[in-house]
């Protein structure tokens, strides 16, 4: 009987001053305490990281985004429903979550947006119409607070890109963990939305995600984790974290054939106009 090769213990891409990840999710991480998020925002700046937007995907991971930002001064946060709960979105929810809009850390309406991947998979998976109200509510929150939209998309593009074409248009919107096929990516670069890339732009058979990212212009493209999920090849499978954002930095410059000093400036750019964190 064959032992299952074990994987590989991840480890940060070379040193990288003045990283972003623009989307992770420490309390999934195991980071709740404020010693616990230290450790890891630590190994971060270990690695060159010096910002972090941590994401809520329910009530209670978004209460534990906006506290860790207001623990941690490099530690920003989203705040919203997942869609697969979309059915968790009540009134108490809605007033919660507008409270959170209007905090100074709270930099971001997220992440909401549309999942049919999980739809006749999981029984608690929020229906398509549910999924679809409660994405409308989050873009009118994003609108009304002046914050940006931060969308997660599977397998939903035609839904999504209906809904955002028709909705209110918020300061910006983010699809983070972009991994829509190419004529998308276009699309949404010239409605001006910003594509956020992870892991998976490394993964050896994503050549079009790539091709995504070298025609993004600067200032709509940014890159994230999506911890503890997304693992960098060759890593894919081990737990992931904000110190590793490195290796999509990295391949992004690769592909776009810029220096990876100059891609950070960009990013950081990037990161402050979206997030509204501009001096």
């Amino acid at each position: 009987m064959s032992k299952k090769k074990p994987r590989p213990i991840p480890e940060p891409a070379p040193f990288l001053p003045g990283l972003i990840d623009a989307h992770t999710h420490l309390a999934s991480c195991g980071a709740r305490t404020e010693e616990e998020i230290r450790a890891i925002v630590d190994r971060a700046v270990e690695a060159g990281v010096d910002r972090i937007c941590t994401v809520g995907d329910g009530l209670a991971e978004a209460e534990a985004a906006l506290a860790a930002a207001q623990l941690n001064e490099r530690v920003y946060a989203a705040c919203a429903i997942h869609p697969t709960r979309a059915q968790e979105l009540d009134d108490a929810a809605k007033a919660r979550l507008t409270e959170m809009a209007a905090e100074p850390r709270c930099v971001a309406i997220g992440e909401t947006g549309l999942d049919t991947y999980w739809i006749g998979k999981s029984e608690t998976c929020a229906p398509l119409d549910v999924q679809e109200e409660a994405l409308r509510w989050h873009i009118d929150l994003a609108v009304s607070s002046g914050k940006a939209l931060m969308i997660h998309n599977r397998e939903a593009d035609e839904g999504l890109m209906r809904v955002l074409a028709d909705a209110p248009q918020p300061v910006e919107t983010i699809l983070h963990c972009f991994s829509s096929p190419l004529d998308v990516a276009r699309e949404a670069l010239d409605r001006g939305y910003v594509l956020s890339f992870a892991g998976n732009v490394t993964f050896k058979r994503n050549d079009e995600l790539r091709e995504a990212a070298r025609i993004a212009p600067r200032g709509q493209f940014l890159i994230e984790t999506d911890a503890p999920y997304m693992t960098a090849e060759p890593y894919r499978g081990s737990r992931n974290e904000p110190s590793f954002v490195g290796h999509a930095a990295y391949c992004l410059a690769e592909v776009r054939g810029e220096d990876p000093k100059e891609l950070v400036e960009a990013l950081n750019a990037t990161f402050d106009r979206v997030y509204g964190l501009m001096p």
